[in-house]
């Protein structure tokens, strides 16, 4: 999906009030979230490269906010690619 932001998906698809944001950046995929309680949010954290998320996924105890459930480095690729694709016809 696009909006005025950009690309995103829903990274808890029950909960359509948050979106996870994406996009290309050199060799590497950037996240960001949004949360309609939390508009805040977006200013607060920026855009966060995959591979930091990666170190957060490894540092993960099983307690808390599971980086793994919210960003989807597969979805992120398929949903850049797929707005690649349009973008040339």
């Amino acid at each position: 999906m696009k909006d005025d932001k950009g690309l995103y998906y829903y990274p808890f698809p029950q909960n359509k009030r948050v979106r996870m944001y994406i996009r290309s950046s050199g060799s590497t995929v950037e996240f960001r979230m949004w949360h309609a309680d939390d508009p805040a949010l977006w200013d607060k954290h920026g855009w966060v490269a995959w591979e930091a998320i990666e170190q957060a996924i490894a540092m993960y105890s099983g307690k808390g906010f599971d980086p793994k459930q919210a960003y989807d480095i597969r979805v992120a690729r398929a949903l850049i690619n797929e707005a690649a694709r349009e973008t040339k016809k």
